[in-house]
């Protein structure tokens, strides 16, 4: 289990708040798989946070992937927006996780938290809530090199993936989790462990 790794070996608590960084997109479905199938039990406490940057959408890149969701919601209807990762007015992604996590877990606390960014990092935003809940556990999807390129923030005066800045800056432990295939297994970044390859 990922925390008795980072925690020296040491003994599992009885229990523990785990929170994933909750999106509609393949690196979070991601990260949940591995959380659900991983991490959790039941007696086990997991947040599932959603953080809206609501100054994002205003950029260029927003506007064009706020085209491309319309055009795809026009023509397949809800579904299509979500598949390419846009959040509409509705965040129903955020119940869809919720009830797998209930399916897979289903005498686990679930917890569903919103938060809007504002003018705020993202990232600061994520460790700001983590110290609030007082988890244990925080896990991320990172997405490939293409995405990171493109979806990449400014952070402190230097450009870098939200989710190597959890990496380095959360009090608690991080996990950056990324899917290799349906039955590749996942390769983990930590602090402490870059490219761990943990199959399936």
């Amino acid at each position: 289990m990922t925390l008795a790794v980072e925690n020296g070996g040491g003994k599992t608590p009885q229990w523990q708040k785990v929170m994933v960084v909750a999106e509609p997109t393949r690196e979070s479905a991601a990260a949940l798989h591995y959380v659900l199938s991983r991490v959790v039990f039941d007696n086990d406490i997991l947040y599932l946070l959603h953080v809206e940057n609501t100054t994002f959408w205003k950029n260029g890149i927003s506007c064009f992937k706020k085209q491309s969701s319309s055009t795809t919601r026009d023509e397949g209807g809800s579904h299509g927006g979500a598949g390419v990762g846009c959040i509409g007015g509705n965040v129903d992604f955020l119940d869809q996780m919720k009830n797998a996590c209930e399916v897979v877990h289903p005498r686990m606390k679930v917890k569903v938290s919103r938060v809007e960014a504002d003018s705020k990092d993202k990232a600061y935003v994520i460790i700001s809530e983590t110290k609030v809940h007082g988890i244990d556990l925080l896990v991320v999807g990172k997405r490939q090199s293409l995405a990171n390129a493109i979806l990449r923030q400014r952070i402190n005066g230097t450009i870098r993936e939200t989710a190597e800045y959890l990496i380095e800056n959360s009090k608690c432990t991080c996990v950056a989790v990324q899917r290799k295939g349906l039955t590749g297994g996942y390769l983990l970044h930590t602090k402490n462990h870059r490219n761990f390859w943990l199959l399936a």
